[in-house]
């Protein structure tokens, strides 16, 4: 008899195309993947996959239950959806994907509400950079995907998938305190063209408007570093060496010396948690759904942290450090 799990296996190894993409969807090792896929060999009597190069090829006998595998598991997964519909309790495994700055403003609010009111529900949470986790949840890799629709590059949502918004985010321009523009309450593009630019990396969203938007404007963007952590483009900032593009969710407590901006025309992105539709009648998926909704509605009104401690090296006494208040 066909094991589930295994198929699972195998849909997740066609689908990612190796061994360790495999293993991160499923949140398991790639020692595991292919163990599942040697004792599947077994159940079936057939090779499933062979060796190419460094990576994997899958059989004729492996499309063949990809194909199966496919319409087995969501008949499954739908049966669970509407098992545990009629139990109506928060229970269970939910997988939660989410791109960066939500994993950061967003996500752990919400964990926090669903500790709460959900004790017996475990949420598995991936950030996920570079990709939409929208794609892992039309094909039932992720239970909620927190994903991001830019106003300049809009999403194309897939028949499949629901959707919440859940907060409409704003990013702004972060200056050093003494550059000209910081003290103005806006800035508009034009502005902007000669600056240098810290920037995410190439293909990141905030990369992408960056180039964009000063294309539009007849420029390149000069970008003279390339760094992830929003927390660490502010340090730049911060030392007077460009200037960041930085959206509400990932700003945070702003260091000593930075100021944020406004930009005109507004740069926006709509913020969605999404799941497959089939699952909207299962009470654990709408409960994080809730929870999310309502970490959004703080976004930009959670209240400043208390200010850190410094020691002054000449007097020795600790002093506080100026931390300003980044709510918008």
């Amino acid at each position: 008899m066909l094991n589930l799990d295994r198929l699972r296996t195998l849909r997740a190894l066609a689908q990612y195309g190796s061994v360790s993409a495999a293993a991160d969807v499923l949140y398991v090792s790639a020692s595991a993947v292919s163990q599942q896929i040697h004792k599947l060999e077994h159940e079936c009597g057939h090779r499933i996959v062979v060796r190419n190069g460094r990576g994997v090829e899958l059989t004729p006998v492996a499309r063949l239950l990809v194909d199966r595998a496919e319409r087995i598991l969501e008949l499954v997964d739908r049966t669970e959806a509407e098992l545990q519909a009629h139990r109506a309790d928060v229970v269970g495994t939910l997988t939660l994907g989410a791109f960066p700055t939500a994993a950061r403003g967003l996500v752990p609010h919400a964990l926090r509400l669903l500790d709460e009111r959900a004790p017996d529900l475990e949420l598995r949470v991936s950030e996920i950079d570079f990709a939409s986790p929208l794609v892992q949840v039309e094909r039932g890799d992720l239970d909620v995907g927190v994903v991001q629709d830019w106003a300049h590059s809009p999403l194309s949502w897939p028949a499949a998938v629901a959707k919440r918004l859940v907060v409409t985010d704003t990013a702004k321009v972060a200056l050093p305190e003494e550059h000209p523009l910081a003290e103005r309450t806006t800035v508009g593009l034009g502005d902007l063209v000669d600056e240098p630019w810290i920037s995410r990396a190439r293909r990141s969203t905030c990369h992408e408007w960056l180039v964009l938007t000063m294309q539009s404007h007849g420029a390149e963007p000069r970008v003279v570093h390339t760094v992830s952590e929003h927390p660490t483009q502010l340090a730049l900032v911060a030392a007077g060496v460009g200037l960041a593009v930085v959206p509400t969710l990932g700003l945070g407590p702003l260091p000593v010396g930075v100021r944020v901006v406004d930009v005109e025309p507004a740069l926006t992105r709509r913020v969605y948690a999404t799941w497959r539709t089939d699952g909207s009648v299962r009470p654990s998926v709408l409960a994080v759904v809730e929870a999310l909704a309502e970490a959004g509605g703080t976004v930009g009104r959670l209240p400043s942290p208390r200010p850190a401690l410094r020691r002054d090296a000449t007097a020795g006494t600790p002093q506080p450090i100026q931390v300003t208040d980044s709510r918008p």
